[in-house]
């Protein structure tokens, strides 16, 4: 029997792998516009287990599976028995031969990990506190979608080393294109913690003007992320000078666009100028989410499919 493959990081996919997966979005996804059924994950099932809330991760994945034919059933930690103690290798045990695939939003990676390790089927992170492979699959996929091959561009990653952060880097390392990066000071880039395995594709910037000067693509996300709330005035303070704005985007490229993986606070970590100007394509970066999610499913749970 082959290995499960899951999708715990980003680097979990090699470079073929993802241009087999982007190609997969794209074809699904013209599908879905011209209203074609296509149901390759009949009769299968996705559990979401969710132990940090969110919007678009459940009705992305839960949309997803209804339009592949399947079915995805939501389990909240505080509504079941792994928010009462029962170890997570058990879980993985029981909920992995009642479904086809399990998609996880919680705090600790090593959570996701241990799961994985225990589990019969795919495990597909949905969100971590160190990383978010789905998003950056939709974020990379719809740059594709505006501007081309990622490769060579440069990315301005402005706000705090979060997990999108993260992912980006390991994105870059993988896909072989730049990433700048600017923080505020003591909100550094940790390579470690970023699951770096090289350190060649990304810069570190102290002045946010300059990490996007010439910039494909500038990004950002809340500054304080879910999990981190009592540090949330300290950040307002700190992330003052991190806002993007139209200076920003002026000194990157002419065609360069804007990304946010939402949700938004207009006038903190971006101006309503940029997330509502021209050059943002933030609507399709979220639409986007299901289209790749659908591709990543159909590859996980049933392989490679030629059309």
């Amino acid at each position: 029997m082959d290995a499960i493959k899951h999708y715990l990081q980003f680097k979990d996919f090699s470079a073929e792998e993802y241009a087999y997966v982007f190609e997969r979005s794209r074809w699904i996804k013209d599908k879905f516009k011209r209203y074609e059924p296509y149901h390759p994950l009949f009769d299968r099932t996705l559990v979401m287990i969710f132990e940090k809330a969110s919007t678009r991760t459940r009705l992305s994945f839960e949309a997803g599976m209804h339009q592949m034919g399947g079915s995805a059933i939501y389990l909240n930690t505080r509504d079941s028995q792994l928010g009462r103690g029962e170890p997570i290798e058990d879980a993985a045990q029981v909920i992995s031969r009642m479904s086809d695939a399990v998609m996880i939003r919680t705090f600790e990676q090593a959570v996701i990990d241990r799961f994985a390790q225990n589990s019969r089927v795919p495990v597909i992170n949905g969100l971590t506190n160190e990383y978010h492979p789905c998003q950056i699959l939709a974020d990379i996929f719809t740059f594709i979608e505006h501007r081309g091959d990622i490769r060579g561009k440069t990315v301005a990653w402005i706000g705090d080393s979060n997990n999108m952060c993260n992912t980006w880097l390991q994105a870059a390392e993988l896909l072989d294109f730049n990433v700048h990066v600017s923080t505020p000071p003591g909100y550094e880039v940790e390579p470690e913690r970023a699951g770096l395995y090289g350190t060649h594709h990304f810069e570190q910037f102290a002045d946010p003007m300059e990490a996007c000067k010439g910039a494909d693509l500038v990004t950002t996300d809340v500054w304080t992320s879910m999990g981190f709330e009592a540090e949330n005035e300290a950040r307002k303070a700190a992330f003052a000078d991190w806002c993007v704005d139209g200076d920003m985007m002026r000194v990157a490229a002419p065609e360069a666009v804007f990304m946010h993986c939402l949700p938004a606070h207009r006038g903190e970590e971006v101006t309503a100028e940029v997330i509502d100007g021209a050059q943002s394509v933030v609507w399709d970066e979220a639409e986007n989410r299901l289209h790749v999610q659908k591709a990543l499913l159909e590859y996980l749970v049933v392989g490679r499919v030629e059309n």
